[in-house]
Order: C-alpha cells, then sequence, then structure tokens
C-alpha cells in the first residue's frame, strides 16, 4: 500500500512538472520572438531569456527520460494545474494561447505586468523545489531528486532578467495582492486539484508527448540523459 501511494504521488508530481515545463519553453518561445522585435539591441535580456527558455527544454528533457525509464506516459493533466496558466488567467482575463504577445511586449504597462507574473511563477517554483527536495516521497527516487536539484541551481536565473528588466525601467515591485494571488494558485494545486487528481481512478495517461512535432530545431538540443 505504502509502495502504491508513493508511485502514485510521484507519478502526478512528474506528470504535472513536465506539463508545466513544455509550457514554460514554448511561452517564452513566444515571449522572446516578441522581444527580439522590440529590442533587438538589447542583447543582454534577450541572452538572459534565450537561458531561461534552453533550461525550460532541459527540465522537460529530463522528466520525459525519467518517465521512458519508468517504461510509462506522463498522466494527463492540463493547462488547470499550470502555475503560469492561471496566473496569466487572473492578470490578464485570458488564456495562454489567446495572449497577444506582440501587443503585451509593445506596451510597457502590460509587459511590466507579464514580468511580475514571470518572475513570481520562477519564485514560487524555486520555493516548491527546495520542500520537494526534503519531502521523503521524493527522496526515495535517486533520479528525480537528482533533477529538482538541477532545477534548483538553474531557477535563480529564471527570473533575474525580468526582475532586472523592471528595476532598469523604474517599475514597481510587485504588490501583497499580486503575491496573494500567486499564493491562492499554489494553494488550489496543493489543497485541492492535486488530491482530487490523486484520488481519480480515471485519469489516463498522454498517448504521445507533448513535443510530438515540434522539430530537431525546436528542441534546442539533442536528448538529455538524468543528471549524474
Amino acid at each position: 500500500m505504502i509502495k502504491q501511494i508513493r508511485q502514485r504521488y510521484l507519478d502526478l508530481l512528474g506528470s504535472i512538472y513536465i506539463y508545466n515545463e513544455h509550457r514554460g519553453y514554448t511561452s517564452i518561445d513566444r515571449v522572446l520572438e516578441a522581444v527580439r522585435l522590440r529590442a533587438p539591441d538589447d542583447v543582454a535580456l534577450i541572452a538572459a531569456i534565450e537561458k531561461h527558455r534552453a533550461d525550460e527544454r532541459k527540465h522537460y528533457v529530463m522528466f520525459k527520460r525519467w518517465f521512458e525509464l519508468r517504461g510509462q506516459m506522463p498522466l494527463r493533466v492540463d493547462r488547470t494545474c499550470g502555475h503560469i496558466d492561471r496566473f496569466v488567467e487572473i492578470m490578464f482575463r485570458r488564456t495562454i494561447d489567446d495572449l497577444d504577445t506582440d501587443a503585451i511586449v509593445a506596451r510597457d504597462d502590460l509587459f511590466e505586468r507579464l514580468c511580475r507574473v514571470i518572475s513570481l511563477t520562477e519564485q514560487r517554483g524555486f520555493k516548491q523545489v527546495e520542500i520537494l527536495l526534503r519531502h521523503p516521497l521524493v527522496r526515495h527516487d535517486r533520479a528525480l531528486v537528482r533533477i529538482f536539484e538541477v532545477i534548483h541551481r538553474d531557477e535563480p536565473s529564471h527570473w533575474a532578467p525580468y526582475d532586472g528588466w523592471l528595476k532598469a525601467h523604474g517599475k514597481r515591485d510587485p504588490r501583497w495582492w499580486e503575491r496573494a494571488i500567486d499564493t491562492f494558485i499554489h494553494s488550489e494545486l496543493l489543497f485541492l486539484k492535486l488530491p482530487i487528481l490523486f484520488l481519480n481512478p480515471w485519469l489516463r495517461r498522454r498517448g504521445d508527448w507533448a513535443d510530438a512535432g515540434e522539430g530537431a530545431g525546436a528542441n534546442g538540443s539533442p536528448q538529455q540523459p538524468l543528471p549524474a
């Protein structure tokens, strides 16, 4: 029974993470394209966002390899389990897929809002990884621990370019209500959605990988092994 509970928890945890990592780098692709058009001379900002994108892709590939070694596909979770999905929907009143990225990057007030959303999301991810690295169920799986250790090392550089842009342009820090929304989204997933999914016997697995059909160019790099 304990083994089944542990496997179910890790299975669901990995499925939520691989969804968020894929959503992360595919969303950053759109931001990056728009930033290159708006500020082609801002080499430092573009390079920092490119690194963020590459890291998100790397994390996705590590989780993909983790599932492959288990001989399983991820569980079919959707945008209701995506932190950035929920944050964007609340702050912009539309889904990420419906977001006009070019219009947002073209307006300082909207890009400022997006920077705070991304920064808070990445900082939340860093805090959650620190918790998971101490979690007894996670620590039972050494491969998963190594993945989270890589994410823990990478994460601080992910909110830096967005905080840097806000500071360089004299924009404000997140307000209490923005932090409250971030906390609400996290609590909603942790205390409501995760238990429901855990107990849902009809939750099915994906039939294909989220990056199927993206092509070698979109991958950014060949398949990465699990960190040693």
